[in-house]
């Protein structure tokens, strides 16, 4: 047993000597360091401040709302057509197979005074025999039609009525895409409706046609009954006219356009001044740029205005523009498209100085010119180009009024002896005085209505020819 115990503590003891040593003089010893663990996630920069984030948080369509839902009408228009049955006259005599029915069409309109003017579109009153207009508060008031601009699409109406509530312009240039904005007008017949959206587009040319306006696009939703109506911004501020849809099956798929409230403005101005719409001149031609225009240009501008020619003794051609100038800024509005500059000058009248800045051989450049009335047209609907008669031409011919013909490419006309010289002084009975009375004339004209055009020939004879 002695033996046993005595091994078993030798065998402990040389086990706690050998590990003693291994300690001592072989193994290593372990450094501990301690240090702050870093945290690899950091804040980023941001393009937006909390006022920003607050305001569209805070977004209230609701003051915009009341201060406009009063001001937008219904308008309805009342034609009269008349049906002649040419066998009913055959059997049973002239005018028995007369018949005469009517043609009803409804819109919104924007009252834009106390005392009853109220704008709406061309469309929705043309060729109106009646128009009446009802307020949101379903008063109705029979509307007098003080005139027309077919061109923007513009109708400025009249009702006898006193402290109606209106809504007041806003400016449309300063409007930004991504900006809201409300569409007020009366869809489908309802009473004023409200619905809201964003700018999606500035500048927009329908069909590419230089004779459509520059529209805002807003995604706010429209639908037949809203043109005429109301565009306006969250303070309340009219920024346009409710004009179109783009949909092919006539209701909303997205978004639709307005005739800006600048343009809007200005012809009603004009109507309300004048009797009709001062149109202002440039005295330039050419085109907008694009990638492509730019490559066949050999210039590095792929946006604006490029002078292809100018007028001469225009505004353009005295404040010293030439061909190959690229226009880029009007006043502070910048210039991409023609839509821009086109719609630019339809808020401007003759004799305004305008600030052009243009480029030429790459170097910035500012100039100041002055306006002028437009004196010449081509009337590609009847196939003639026309200049204005100044005083002295009237007294030389003779007459009082009237535009002369200076082009003329109409075979059907140069068949029967129509040439340069002839003056144009009377379509369908009233008197021609300016080649804008001429394309006011035709564009307001009816599907499928006559013109009879009053021509006098160069020997001073009156002659008359009618167009369908």
């Amino acid at each position: 047993m002695k033996k046993v115990l005595s091994v078993i503590l030798f065998s402990a003891l040389g086990g706690a000597l050998t590990l003693g040593s291994y300690k001592i003089f072989i193994e290593k010893p372990q450094v501990v360091i301690e240090q702050k663990e870093v945290n690899a996630l950091c804040s980023l920069p941001v393009n937006y401040t909390n006022t920003m984030v607050s305001s569209i948080e805070n977004t209230d369509f609701t003051v915009a709302a009341d201060k406009t839902i009063n001001s937008v009408v219904h308008v309805k228009n009342t034609s009269v057509k008349t049906y002649r049955d040419p066998y009913a006259e055959f059997f049973y005599g002239q005018g028995s197979g007369t018949k005469k029915y009517s043609q009803v069409g409804t819109g919104s309109g924007v009252i834009i005074s106390s005392d009853g003017y109220i704008i709406t579109n061309n469309h929705v009153i043309k060729n109106a025999t009646e128009i009446e207009v009802t307020l949101n508060n379903k008063k109705n008031y029979k509307a007098k039609l003080i005139g027309t601009d077919a061109t923007n699409d513009i109708a400025l109406l009249k009702v006898e009525a006193k402290d109606l509530p209106y809504i007041t312009f806003g400016d449309s240039n300063g409007i930004k895409v991504g900006e809201w904005v409300l569409a007020v007008g009366n869809p489908y017949n309802l009473t004023s409706t409200v619905t809201a959206g964003i700018v999606s587009a500035k500048g927009r040319d329908l069909d590419g046609n230089s004779s459509i306006d520059s529209f805002i696009q807003t995604d706010a939703a429209v639908n037949p009954g809203n043109s005429g109506g109301a565009l306006v911004n969250t303070r309340g501020e009219l920024i346009g006219i409710n004009t179109a849809i783009s949909s092919q099956t006539g209701a909303f798929v997205g978004y639709s356009f307005a005739v800006p409230s600048n343009i809007a403005k200005k012809v009603i101005e004009d109507l309300m001044e004048f009797g009709n719409v001062q149109k202002a001149m440039l005295g330039v031609f050419g085109g907008e740029l694009n990638n492509r225009a730019a490559e066949n240009l050999n210039i590095e501008t792929t946006e604006g205005y490029y002078i292809s020619g100018v007028v001469e003794n225009s505004g353009a051609a005295k404040a010293g523009l030439k061909e190959h100038d690229i226009i880029i800024k009007l006043n502070e509005v910048k210039i991409s498209t023609f839509a821009d500059l086109q719609g630019f000058l339809r808020t401007k009248r003759p004799s305004d100085v305008i600030a052009i800045t243009f480029l030429r051989e790459g170097s910035k450049k500012i100039a100041n010119v002055t306006l002028t009335k437009n004196e010449k047209a081509r009337i590609s609907a009847i196939g003639l180009e026309l200049n204005n008669l100044d005083k002295a031409e009237l007294k030389k011919l003779n007459i009082k009024n009237g535009v002369k013909i200076s082009q003329i490419s109409n075979k059907e006309l140069q068949y029967y002896g129509v040439k340069k010289g002839y003056v144009i002084t009377a379509i369908n009975d009233k008197k021609v005085i300016t080649v804008d009375d001429v394309n006011n004339m035709i564009e307001n004209k009816t599907k499928g209505a006559v013109l009879r055009i009053e021509m006098l020939n160069l020997k001073g004879e009156k002659e008359r020819y009618i167009f369908r």
